[in-house]
């Protein structure tokens, strides 16, 4: 096991501690992460409201439900997030459900700012993006290969947006929201199961 790994994983969050984190953060009027902004703060409340409708609303649906019970091995989901950010929003609670729901995989979260190493590790377009979600077999400590950070969907949106405006404002990040909520994290449940099924064939 990478040191990066490791070291993130001694100092990882169960998804209620990760939510407690958040919110306590939260009462302070402050996000998670090195920088505190009145923005970070803002879109830190919003998300807190997406992901409590979605660990209300959020499914799994049967057959997906079926192939998580049906992995041969356990596995660790480690994943990168951050409060502030919109798409670890949309996805920390369909990746947690998926989680509970497999009974094979133990999820744990790092945040970012605070896991330097790792992160650079799992650059995309040499950027930050998150949320990542890094496989590991439990068994072993193997490092398996990794997830994000967005859904293909989410992911041809923004870069089509950015190809037509050439940057990224608040409608880009309108249109995104409204993706996920269309999508209904279906998406992001098949990819992550394409992708176990295929580390484990």
């Amino acid at each position: 096991m990478k040191v990066q790994i490791a070291k993130a994983l001694f100092n990882s969050h169960s998804y209620a501690e990760y939510r407690k984190l958040v919110s306590d953060l939260l009462l302070e009027n402050k996000s998670t992460g090195n920088e505190q902004s009145e923005d970070l703060t803002l879109y830190s409340t919003l998300n807190e409201t997406r992901m409590n409708r979605l660990d209300k609303t959020m499914d799994i649906t049967d057959e997906n439900g079926f192939k998580l019970k049906s992995l041969k091995g356990e596995y660790i989901w480690l994943v990168i997030s951050e409060g502030w950010c919109g798409d670890a929003a949309q996805i920390m609670p369909i990746v947690n459900k998926m989680a509970i729901e497999s009974g094979k995989i133990e999820l744990k979260i790092v945040l970012r700012d605070e896991n330097e190493d790792l992160m650079n590790l799992y650059l995309t377009n040499k950027g930050k993006a998150i949320p990542i979600v890094i496989i590991i077999d439990k068994e072993t400590g193997n490092l398996l290969g990794h997830w994000g950070p967005r859904p293909k969907g989410a992911a041809d949106l923004i870069k089509n947006y950015k190809k037509e405006f050439g940057t990224l404002d608040e409608k880009a990040k309108t249109d995104l929201q409204l993706w996920y909520l269309h999508d209904k994290g279906l998406t992001t449940q098949e990819e992550l199961i394409n992708l176990m099924a295929d580390l484990e064939s």
